[in-house]
Parts: C-alpha cells; sequence; structure tokens
C-alpha cells in the first residue's frame, strides 16, 4: 500500500515536472519569437552594401542608395542649410495659402473612410483671409486674422472662383499627375498653418486599402525581384514619402485626447520607420530627388511672380528662394544631388516614362479616395509636389536642347516647396529622435527580458521541487 502510494506521488512529481518543462519550452519559444519579430531587420535585394545604424555613431553613414551624397552630408546640409530656410519659406503668404480640390468621387471605389478625430477636419480660409491678389489684381493681404472653424458644422467648403489668381501664371498640363489642378469653382483656400500634417485617427481598411492600391497595382516593390531602374525609382519615392508621412505622425501625436495633450510617439517612430532600414533609405532619396529637382528649376523659381500684395513678405520671401537655389554652401558640398540623366536610356526609354507616367497619374487620383478630409488635403498636396518634382526632372531638359522650357503653375510651385520642407522636417526628426526611439525600444525589449527571465527561474524551481 505504502509502495503504491510513494509510486503515486512520484508519478504525479514527474507529471508536474513534465508541466512545468512543457511550459518554460513554452515560454521561451513566446520569448524568442517576439525578439525575432520585434528586431529582424531586412534589406531585401538591395546591392547598397553601406552600414547602417552603426553601433558607435547610430546613424547611417555612406552614399545614399542612387544618389550622389552621402547621409552625413545630407544631415549637415540639412540642419545648417536647408531646414532654417523651409521653415521660413512655408510661413510667406505665397506658400501657405493652398488651393486644393477636397471633395471629390473616389474613381476606384466608394468613399468609406471614417475619421475619428475632429483633427480629421480641414479649416478652410475664409474669404478674407487670404491675400487678394490671389483673386483680385490690385489689393493687398489683410490682417492676420486667422479664424478656425474646424469641427464645426458650419465649417463647409469654400469653393471661390479664383480666376485672376496671380498675374504671370499659367495654366499647364502636368504628364505625372491626375488633371484636377486646374482652378475651378470647386477648389477651396486652406490656410497650411491652421492645418498641419499630424495624426488625425485615420485608421483601418480605408486606410490600408489606400497604401495597398497604390503599392500593389502602380508601385511593385522592387525588392521582391530585379526591376528596371526607372521602377526602383518610382518605388523609392513613394516608400520615402510614406516615410515622411508617418515620421509627422509620430513626431505630432496625440498623446492624450482627453486633456488634448500632443507630442512624440517614438515608439510609432520606431515601428513603422526606425526597424525598417529601407524605409529610412528610401525618405533620404526622396529629400535628394525633390531637391535636386528645386536646384535643376532654380532659374524658373528665383524669377518667377511671387507678388501677393505684401511686399515687405514678398521681398523676405524671393530672399528666401534665392538663398534656397543658389545657396554656394549646398552647391559646394552636395552640387548633384540626384543624377536623373542616367534614367530613360535605350530604345524602350519613351514607352517605359509613358508607363510610369501612367502609374503615377494613378497614384494621384488615388487621393481623391482617401477618407479623411486633412489626410487627403496632404497627400494631394505632396503627391503634387512630388509630381511637380517628376515634372521638373523627367518633362523638361536642360535649356540648350530643342524640348520646350520649364513652365509651371502656381500651385505646383506652392507643392513643391511645401513637399520639401516636409521631406527636411522628416530627415531632421529621424537623425536626431532615431537614437532614443532605437534606446527606448532596447530598454522595453530589456524589461519583456526580465519577466520571462523571472518566469523561467520560476518555473525552474518549481521543477526541482
Amino acid at each position: 500500500m505504502e509502495d503504491k502510494k510513494i509510486e503515486s506521488d512520484l508519478t504525479k512529481k514527474r507529471r508536474r515536472q513534465w508541466s512545468v518543462a512543457t511550459c518554460v519550452v513554452i515560454v521561451a519559444v513566446f520569448f524568442a519569437t517576439f525578439m525575432s519579430s520585434s528586431g529582424t531587420r531586412t534589406m531585401g535585394n538591395n546591392s547598397c552594401q553601406c552600414p547602417l545604424w552603426s553601433q558607435e555613431a547610430r546613424k547611417y553613414t555612406g552614399m545614399v542608395e542612387d544618389c550622389c551624397c552621402d547621409y552625413e552630408t545630407v544631415d549637415f546640409v540639412n540642419e545648417e542649410i536647408l531646414h532654417p530656410i523651409l521653415q521660413q519659406l512655408v510661413t510667406t503668404p505665397f506658400f501657405r495659402y493652398f488651393k486644393v480640390k477636397l471633395w471629390c468621387d473616389c474613381p476606384f471605389w466608394p468613399d468609406d473612410g471614417m475619421c475619428r478625430l475632429r483633427d480629421c477636419s480641414v479649416c478652410e480660409c475664409s474669404e478674407n483671409e487670404f491675400p487678394e491678389l490671389f483673386k483680385l489684381p490690385i489689393k493687398g493681404l489683410p490682417s492676420d486674422d486667422f479664424k478656425c472653424q474646424e469641427g464645426k458644422a458650419e465649417a463647409t467648403v469654400d469653393r471661390t472662383l479664383d480666376s485672376k489668381a496671380f498675374r504671370g501664371w499659367m495654366e499647364v498640363d502636368n504628364p505625372w499627375t491626375n488633371d484636377d489642378e486646374t482652378d475651378n469653382a470647386e477648389m477651396t483656400y486652406v490656410n497650411l498653418l491652421l492645418n498641419p500634417e499630424r495624426y488625425t485617427g485615420y485608421t483601418g481598411p480605408s486606410a490600408t486599402r489606400i497604401w495597398d492600391a497604390i503599392y500593389d497595382e502602380n508601385c511593385p516593390n522592387y525588392s521582391l525581384g530585379e526591376i528596371c531602374p526607372e521602377s526602383r525609382v518610382l518605388y523609392k519615392l513613394i516608400s520615402g514619402l510614406h516615410s515622411s508621412i508617418s515620421v509627422h505622425i509620430a513626431s505630432d501625436y496625440l498623446l492624450d485626447e482627453a486633456k488634448n495633450l500632443w507630442g512624440n510617439n517614438l515608439k510609432l517612430l520606431y515601428d513603422r520607420v526606425l526597424r525598417h532600414p529601407e524605409r529610412v533609405k528610401n525618405l533620404y532619396f526622396t529629400f535628394l530627388f525633390v531637391l535636386r529637382a528645386v536646384t535643376k528649376a532654380a532659374d524658373y523659381l528665383e524669377q518667377a511672380e511671387y507678388n501677393t500684395g505684401t511686399p515687405v513678405e514678398d521681398m523676405k520671401m524671393q530672399s528666401l528662394v534665392r538663398q534656397l537655389v543658389y545657396n554656394p554652401k549646398l552647391q559646394a558640398t552636395c552640387p548633384l544631388p540626384f543624377d536623373e540623366a542616367k534614367l530613360w536610356q535605350g530604345r524602350s526609354g519613351p514607352e517605359l516614362k509613358q508607363q510610369i507616367q501612367k502609374q503615377f497619374k494613378n497614384i494621384s487620383a488615388i487621393m481623391d479616395c482617401v477618407g479623411c478630409e486633412k489626410c487627403r488635403l496632404w497627400g494631394k498636396l505632396q503627391v503634387l509636389g512630388m509630381g511637380t518634382a517628376l515634372k521638373i526632372l523627367f518633362s523638361v531638359n536642360d535649356n540648350n536642347d530643342a524640348k520646350p522650357h520649364l513652365q509651371l503653375q502656381r500651385i505646383e510651385v506652392i507643392a513643391l516647396g511645401n513637399l520639401l520642407n516636409r521631406l527636411s522636417e522628416s530627415v531632421k526628426f529621424v537623425h536626431e529622435m532615431g537614437v532614443m526611439a532605437e534606446k527606448a525600444e532596447t530598454e522595453e525589449k530589456s524589461v519583456y527580458t526580465n519577466k520571462i527571465d523571472s518566469w523561467l527561474s520560476y518555473w525552474k524551481s518549481m521543477v526541482t521541487k
């Protein structure tokens, strides 16, 4: 009888040990899976062998892939030259008022996007806010009485006809974008300073469908296979723009809706951008690509008509434009950010250009399907800015050939300047906050590690009992 009891106790102990051991294995597997999914960085089939975040400097080093500047130079030029100029430039009357058609029918599917925050809505300009020269030939800018009716029922879209905006500016077709930039009664002025690009709560299937349509249908992922350089450029431009948008969401995030508290979300920055090295690379690439377009159009931009009826502001803005496009430090450190002459070579060049133009034009049309009004505003502006950069680099060559000279619409120049500023802000934020975000992620993993180690120790102690 005693022997059977001892045998029963041993059996129960073995079963308990077996159960504990099984738990230990499960916990260990869970831990390994968590660490793997959290820390893996994939490069795809990228030929660039430059180091990623170095252990000492904790920043990207070497040449930016497919560009003519290295990461250190880009960070220096952006910090010391470009960012300060662009921050002033986008606050001037010319660049802060953007005319856009906000409400459009989605040409691809019914618009079912729902945004739960009032910050999704756009504050439209009242008719007496924006420069009179946007619609009349003489009168100037009234006092800065900016009143936002955001979130109120009466904040309907102002569709004032702007038939005499800026004498000297032409309405010309952009072969890279959907044809909706022409002035009409459905367009409204928006003060971009009152409608910053930030977190809006726009998530879920509607938001996911936008990016899926952009990548899957129009912008093949070059990491999945070998494709032509031109298609790779298109993919990297969209990826870089996507990364920049994610950075702005992370840098101006709603931390506490009840208290209306906004700030940095470093975990979101890490999860959406930093943990994917190719996304950071594509952000830098897109920044240099757009910068090249701005510097290539230097003569045009310097001589363009910027009259808003405010002489002091207009003189300041023209000075800032000259500082931007003819900056000697920029020309010395990064004279050719991107070399567009390498593309569209061979017999298939013209046909390939038409194909990629069609893809990007389709991407610009998808912006009308964005279900969040503020997201749609910044999406349309930045895609138009990108289309303007493509137009400058690939639709008009230098003045010594037989092709037509560059012609831009006022709305294209406004979009291009604001896009470059957005990219500049993203590069600066990633450069400055990357180390902190990486550190925070490491500390969070350390907490999980300590907890799991404690669990393992506990269960191991149970096995030995």
